[in-house]
């Protein structure tokens, strides 16, 4: 994966943790990742306020100059499991025979089951900027666009 990729999809574990503190929306029904622009899907059933958007991406940001440590650990999926219940976990299922797990674990912010390779703490993202937001009221589906600079 390209550096910029890198921080990209670091930032997408930064700005997840945001909306769960924002909207307690928490399950991820999808992502994308090109060069400095990336996306994340949530479940969510409503709009969000731009003032929620605001707070998401001003909160996004204080964790990336909080310079964080990003901490990535290969583990057992069943001791995955004891320590964090199914918080690991998006709407993709993760194969049954699959018993190892690569584990990104933001303290206080996110934990996520995720095989992608990721910066060693948040400032090496950069800033992050909510572009586009965009609500599926059909599918019950939020997607939050965001650039990195």
């Amino acid at each position: 994966m390209k550096t910029t990729e890198t921080r990209t999809h670091t930032a997408l574990h930064v700005l997840k943790g945001a909306v769960v503190k924002v909207l307690d929306a928490r399950w991820t029904a999808g992502v994308h990742v090109k060069g400095n622009h990336g996306r994340l899907t949530l479940q969510f059933d409503r709009k969000p306020t731009p003032e929620e958007i605001t707070r998401i991406e001003d909160l996004a940001n204080s964790k990336i100059t909080e310079d964080s440590l990003v901490e990535v650990t290969d583990m057992e999926r069943t001791e995955a499991e004891a320590l964090w219940g199914d918080a690991i976990y998006d709407l993709f299922p993760i194969p049954p025979t699959i018993t190892r797990l690569s584990i990104l674990h933001i303290p206080d912010w996110n934990v996520n089951a995720c095989n992608k390779q990721h910066t060693p703490t948040t400032s090496q993202i950069g800033r992050l900027t909510i572009t586009k937001t965009r609500h599926r009221a059909t599918k019950r589906l939020l997607e939050i666009s965001y650039d990195i600079k």
